[in-house]
């Protein structure tokens, strides 16, 4: 049996579509020439709204998050172009956000526009 947890909220920028993925946070560029060939799955946390780093490999993502910005900062608008669920301004309610890294995760999307994650146990 699969467990849900709340780990954060935020505005939801993007497609509506309910989707899974492994969390992986990026703090630098090595981050993400790491997950070239593997980004495919995967879910980004980012700090930086108006981040470019994730051009690479945007198009294989499952999904992006963002600890700032809104529906007008760059990886908002981006990811409504590559239609990836996106939620902006997302507060965490954990302290580490790295030690999220590998764990599974699902964005969901509550009423008109709240973005939700959820840690899957």
């Amino acid at each position: 049996m699969v467990f849900m947890k709340k780990i954060g909220e935020g505005l939801s920028c993007s497609i509506k579509k309910e989707v899974t993925g492994e969390l992986v946070y990026i703090q630098e560029i090595n981050d993400v020439i790491n997950l070239f060939d593997k980004a495919a799955g995967k879910i980004c946390i980012v700090d930086d709204a108006g981040t470019t780093t994730l051009s690479p490999i945007l198009s294989e993502l499952t999904g992006t998050i963002s600890t700032t910005g809104s529906a007008g900062s760059h990886l908002a608008i981006v990811s409504r172009e590559f239609e990836i669920p996106c939620i902006m301004g997302l507060s965490f309610e954990i302290e580490d956000i790295s030690s999220l890294n590998g764990k599974k995760a699902k964005i969901t999307t509550q009423e008109e526009n709240k973005g939700i994650l959820y840690l899957l146990e």
